[in-house]
């Protein structure tokens, strides 16, 4: 299977598929495609993996999309300005935020990774259920902001803004920690939380939130005042 991912800060992927070669994406994900691609709306896995994936950031149904002949493509874009990641699922299994997930290999699984303890989940910046993929093929995730891929050696530790953890091998250890000292919590203006991730393994790092891009905008949101 051969891919180009392109569009800069607004990005998409073409990818191109071969007779029998087939992707699958959530409902609504597909930009554009040749005509000899066939679309298929399923549950993918039924209805308990459907629910599982509508809480980790996906859609209940899922499209899956095979080319009938040779010499087929179809286009996905993100929803969101960023970098769309490609990741082998061999070497994982990996751990994204939710609603990263943009296409894969119908060979790849996707599911759902509870965090353990309420520190992770409640202040973590993700919630407690994150997307996890598996198997064997390529993924492609949708990552806001520029991205920055780090391999962290054994035992070497990162502290990262809450929020900014786009991805990360499931090796990696994940935990969150209060951020220390009265006046950095209070006048520091990074909030009470820090997430560390703890090598072994590769994280991906993104430079922006949907969360934060949506504070900076609200001030300068249009409201309309009752009358």
């Amino acid at each position: 299977m051969r891919y180009e991912v392109f569009g800069g800060n607004f990005p998409a992927v073409t990818i191109h598929l071969e007779r029998s070669e087939s992707i699958y994406t959530q409902s609504g994900g597909m930009t554009w495609m040749s005509d000899g691609i066939k679309m298929d709306t399923n549950m993918k896995g039924g209805l308990l993996k459907g629910i599982g994936r509508m809480l980790s950031g996906d859609s209940l149904f899922m499209a899956n999309y095979s080319a009938t002949g040779n010499g087929q493509y179809i286009t996905l874009a993100s929803s969101f300005p960023g970098n769309i990641v490609t990741l082998d699922a061999a070497k994982g299994p990996y751990i994204c935020q939710k609603s990263a997930f943009l296409c894969a290999e119908s060979s790849v699984t996707l599911g759902i990774h509870t965090l353990p303890g309420l520190k992770s989940g409640l202040f973590g910046g993700g919630g407690f259920i994150l997307q996890e993929v598996s198997g064997k093929g390529m993924v492609f995730l949708e990552i806001d902001g520029s991205v920055k891929e780090i391999d962290l050696a054994a035992g070497e530790k990162l502290k990262v803004n809450t929020g900014n953890v786009a991805a990360y091998e499931k090796r990696v250890k994940y935990s969150v920690e209060i951020v220390k000292g009265f006046s950095n919590i209070l006048f520091g203006g990074e909030g009470l939380f820090l997430t560390t991730v703890e090598g072994p393994g590769k994280v991906w790092l993104q430079t922006m939130t949907l969360m934060s891009f949506a504070e900076k905008i609200t001030p300068f949101m249009p409201f309309k005042k009752n009358d």
